[in-house]
């Protein structure tokens, strides 16, 4: 079993190192991780158009939802491709690749998709394309992979037609149409299925359940391992009295009506719904395949603008800062930002109370609050005093 992996992105200003450098402070932050609790990577992001302090204070809000919805998205997609797979761990991890390489490769190389989304183009356009794009992906998966489920379910219910019991399963290549009484204006033949323990009480009363039942017409069709199949003659004006009768007495009233051809006609239908369901199955899985990794590129420019735009906020112009990808698993992340707030937490001034982690104290929970509003609180519900989000690739 593969161990889990959780990414921490991380915004700190370049004063951080005595001299200001990016590289240096790249140095720094790999430094305070240390390889005991993660690999740091570097996270480019580019230069994009900022407008006014309330502009920027919306967008973060903004952002903050759509890094919501991005998340549910590839969850969603993710549990697609789990009930396409059957849960086979295996196969599922080969489809979850993004531009047909591992995750980790794009987190690793990850560069800002300049072609795509033009970093000269004003925030609002790119959070709204961005908006766009994952919409259309879920939309597009979604739709597919019920198209897939609804033939699945299709083909299952023609399956049990053909295999199950005498109670559900199709009557076509069971019953015999001599048996049936066919045009005629008074009499009627009915198929029942008893359950086998049943099969004495019924063949004691079943003359006398309603009125009008033909004596002694009772037939013995077939048998399973559950149920016994018979056939009873009643007058037509008293069917719905025998056959609301069989009901109350948990015997199970069977509809047919014999066709010409009509076991060559079921089966031709179940060929035909399970050669859709294989059509589907394939097409459901490369729109997974192709959704997951989409989605998952979406997400993780979305998050660049999260971290930009809370760099901003927090640190102010001119922009002059590091971000640090740390590749880490979800029981070490908590030591590696224990670290990190254990160095790091002077940048949070002096406008909090703080316990030795750097954390805000409960005292501070009004404070907290007001952080939390303005978008300065990490995802854990812990006020931070950098930019920090952690997320899950899984």
């Amino acid at each position: 079993m593969t161990t889990p992996v959780k990414y921490l992105l991380v915004s700190l200003p370049t004063s951080i190192s005595p001299s200001n450098d990016k590289e240096e402070a790249l140095v720094a932050l790999r430094s305070t991780v240390s390889t005991d609790y993660g690999t740091v990577f570097p996270f480019p992001i580019p230069e994009f158009k900022i407008g006014t302090l309330d502009a920027l204070v919306q967008q973060a809000d903004d952002l903050a939802k759509l890094d919501n919805a991005c998340e549910a998205v590839v969850t969603k997609v993710g549990d697609s491709l789990r009930n396409i797979l059957e849960g086979d761990r295996e196969k599922i991890a080969q489809q979850k690749t993004v531009n047909d390489k591992p995750v980790e490769h794009y987190m690793r190389s990850f560069s800002w998709n300049k072609v795509k989304y033009r970093a000269d183009k004003p925030l609002p356009e790119l959070v709204d394309a961005l908006h766009k794009e994952i919409v259309s992906i879920d939309n597009d998966v979604k739709n597919k992979y019920n198209q897939y489920t609804q033939v699945k379910t299709n083909l299952t219910a023609l399956q049990r037609k053909q295999t199950g019991n005498l109670s559900t399963k199709s009557l076509v290549p069971v019953v015999d149409p001599a048996l049936l009484i066919q045009d005629s204006d008074y009499l009627e033949t009915h198929l029942v299925a008893v359950p086998n323990p049943l099969t004495k009480d019924f063949l004691k009363s079943y003359e006398t359940i309603s009125p009008m039942v033909v004596p002694r017409s009772s037939v013995r069709v077939s048998s399973d391992a559950e149920f016994t199949l018979y056939a009873v003659t009643t007058f037509k004006k008293h069917s719905q009295d025998f056959v609301h009768k069989c009901r109350e007495l948990k015997w199970t009233p069977r509809d047919f009506k014999h066709v010409e051809g009509g076991k060559e006609e079921e089966q031709r239908e179940v060929d035909r719904v399970s050669r859709d369901e294989r059509r589907l199955w394939g097409e459901a899985l490369r729109l997974g395949r192709t959704g997951w990794g989409e989605s998952v590129m979406v997400w993780v420019h979305v998050l660049a603008l999260r971290v930009y735009v809370e760099t901003v906020l927090r640190y102010g112009l001119p922009l002059e800062f590091v971000c640090g990808l740390i590749r880490t698993t979800p029981k070490l992340a908590k030591k590696a930002k224990a670290s990190l707030d254990s160095t790091y937490s002077y940048l949070g001034g002096n406008a909090f109370g703080r316990d030795k982690k750097g954390r805000v104290t409960k005292d501070d929970s009004a404070v907290s609050s007001d952080m939390a509003a303005a978008g300065h609180v990490a995802d854990g519900g812990e006020y931070s005093a950098y930019v920090y989000y952690d997320f899950e690739l899984d």
